[in-house]
């Protein structure tokens, strides 16, 4: 099945992606690499999610406003903005995609927060969903303070390319 196939089942259509908004670009292809700059959860041109999440932990509710299922899909919104970004440096032909190598989350989080994990799998499972054993990758996950524009999620991605 091919992967704008595997899209349309999931009831996934890609963005425009939006342009940069400082000093960089949004993707880089060196050989076979394409390494694709963080993405936050912007949906139909608005964060869909901002703030650290919420969590309890030991006992004790931290502050936030963000639940994790909200962070979770975040990161499944970042997942289809980084597609989105590879759409165009594969010319609109996301099969050319052999391999996602790698993603990096970052979470809005207070120090007490422990389940960065499993709001990064939003993304990683959308990727296996998407590209099947290929979309098996690496992935560093880690809690931040705060992210740009006070996104919850941001998530950067490498995809070997043919």
């Amino acid at each position: 099945m091919s992967v704008s196939a595997r899209l349309h089942a999931l009831g996934i259509v890609l963005p425009t992606p939006p342009a940069p908004v400082a000093n960089y670009v949004p993707w880089v292809r060196t050989g076979s690499l394409v390494a694709v700059s963080g993405q936050i959860p912007m949906r139909d041109g608005a964060l869909m999610c901002c703030g650290p999440v919420c969590a309890v932990s030991v006992g004790t509710v931290t502050v936030g406003t963000v639940t994790v299922e909200q962070a979770t899909e975040a990161a499944r919104v970042c997942f289809i903005n980084l597609l989105a970004q590879v759409a165009v440096a594969c010319d609109g032909d996301l099969d050319r995609v052999r391999q996602v190598v790698r993603l990096g989350g970052y979470i809005a989080a207070p120090a007490t927060f422990d389940g960065h994990a499993a709001i990064m799998n939003g993304a990683s499972d959308l990727a296996v969903a998407v590209f099947g054993p290929a979309g098996r990758h690496a992935r560093s996950t880690i809690g931040v303070p705060s992210l740009p524009g006070l996104a919850t999620v941001e998530v950067d991605g490498w995809f070997e390319v043919a």
